[in-house]
């Protein structure tokens, strides 16, 4: 049974983009998405989890000695990976995904092109392709997230943050 209160004592840890955590049941996370994805993922049973916060959907072929947070594709298969680590497998998991955003209403193509809804298709596909089942997910549309996850519960709160019709047009 997944514990509904903190524990008495637990760590707090802030992922910043590119970054990872996979662990125990003492643990809270927090994010703050715009375009990037954040994804979490739970084991009621072992009340173990993590997320991640990836910037953009792939590098291309992985060359590297190491996998790097920064991209979706490898993100996810760390995650994958601990999951498999673990004794667990992929099906067993609450699977949420957060983030995708577009940060101003009056957008502009960028080089980058829509690279919030680009992020969001390729952790869905990638998700589906290791055997993970989406539970829940808040992306895409205008703003930013706050994301709050209780390894201890699997609880996940968001707050999703619209620019201001102000901030919108310029006005003072």
């Amino acid at each position: 049974m997944a514990l509904t209160r903190p524990p008495h004592e637990y760590i707090e840890i802030f992922l910043q983009p590119g970054e990872w955590y996979f662990g125990a049941h003492d643990t809270r996370l927090r994010t703050l998405l715009g375009s990037c994805v954040a994804i979490t993922m739970w084991h009621p049973a072992r009340q173990i989890g993590g997320m991640c916060h990836f910037l953009l959907p792939t590098r291309g072929p992985i060359h590297a000695p190491s996998l790097d947070g920064r991209y979706g594709d490898e993100a996810l298969l760390w995650l994958f990976q601990e999951a498999v680590r673990h004794g667990t497998n992929p099906a067993e998991y609450v699977v949420k995904v957060f983030g995708g955003g577009q940060m101003f209403a009056h957008h502009t193509t960028s080089r980058l092109g829509d690279v919030g809804p680009r992020n969001v298709a390729r952790a869905v596909e990638l998700l589906h392709s290791c055997g993970f089942r989406i539970t829940a997910q808040h992306v895409c549309d205008v703003g930013h997230r706050h994301i709050i996850f209780d390894v201890w519960s699997g609880a996940v709160w968001v707050k999703h943050v619209r620019p201001t019709d102000a901030l919108q047009t310029g006005s003072v």
